[in-house]
């Protein structure tokens, strides 16, 4: 199973034109997930897909990212939608892999000016060496004409719509998160939640829709947005397919541990990676000597 994030309407049905045998389950708290096989894969191993919508922002897809690895404790999880480019060289509808996706709006604000405090995520290695062999040509693209330019460098994820070169977040974005190439409001929280699960291989995949500098509304009427979200939707699918095929390797699964403990009558640690351990088995915080 890999979980699939959106927050837009447009990029969940993207995503869902990929899909096959969608069926919805109703997660207890009330989340919709559109669960489905990826389209192409029908001859092969079932290859499934959970989708949820999370709407905009960070704590929101926090929120929804934390339900779903929990609930089908996937082996991936991808948010995929559309971004503001940050880059003159970034041409609208390509898509970029975030190699890592920056929190760019948290910091302490002085007289003296804002005091950036970053937060950051890196992709999931086994995630980012088989996108980038998926991205050596134009095979996952689908029939997309042309095919869209896949880009890895960082994003930044914040909590507004940026929509001007000249704006606080903008200067806050050149100045501290000089190396981000894409702006948008959701990958943060995801990929915080993915960190925390025991590390589930997480990954953002955006299509450029707009250029963060103060035309969204024309190259959203020019039809920019279900373009980009359609370009990342495929890249993302395509991603998941190899995924569950196995070319990633086998990553370490979500509810394995690992603790340092004491088994009774041991005088020193024994480190448990996975597996059954017998008898009476005692786990010590590594802290104040003789407090367990």
């Amino acid at each position: 199973m890999i979980v699939v994030l959106v927050a837009l309407e447009v990029e969940r049905s993207e995503i869902r034109k990929r899909l096959q045998d969608i069926r919805v389950e109703r997660h207890p708290a009330g989340t919709h997930f559109d669960v489905g096989t990826l389209a192409g894969t029908g001859d092969g191993p079932s290859r499934q897909v959970a989708l949820a919508l999370v709407g905009r922002g960070n704590p929101a897809a926090g929120v929804i990212a934390e339900r779903a690895i929990s609930h089908y404790r996937p082996s991936a999880m991808l948010f995929v939608g559309v971004a503001g480019g940050l880059r003159d060289w970034l041409t609208l509808g390509d898509v970029v892999v975030a190699t890592k996706v920056y929190a760019y709006q948290g910091g302490r604000s002085e007289d003296s000016g804002f005091r950036a405090y970053p937060q950051a995520w890196p992709i999931a290695y086994e995630l980012e060496q088989v996108a980038r062999h998926l991205a050596l040509d134009g095979g996952w693209a689908g029939g997309l004409d042309p095919v869209p330019k896949v880009h890895f460098e960082p994003v930044a994820a914040g909590e507004v719509v940026l929509n001007g070169r000249t704006t606080p977040e903008a200067q806050r974005l050149h100045e501290h998160f000089a190396d981000a190439v894409a702006v948008e409001m959701e990958s943060a929280g995801a990929a915080h939640a993915g960190h925390v699960n025991h590390a589930v291989p997480t990954a953002a995949i955006r299509g450029i829709s707009d250029r963060a500098g103060g035309r969204k509304d024309q190259t959203d009427a020019e039809g920019w947005q279900p373009r980009a979200a359609a370009h990342a939707a495929a890249f993302a699918l395509a991603l998941a397919a190899r995924l569950d095929s196995g070319d990633a390797g086998t990553p370490t699964a979500p509810h394995e541990s690992r603790y340092t403990v004491h088994t009774s009558g041991a005088q020193s640690p024994v480190i448990g990676t996975s597996g059954t351990i017998h008898g009476d088995v005692r786990l010590y915080y590594r802290g104040e000597q003789g407090n367990g």
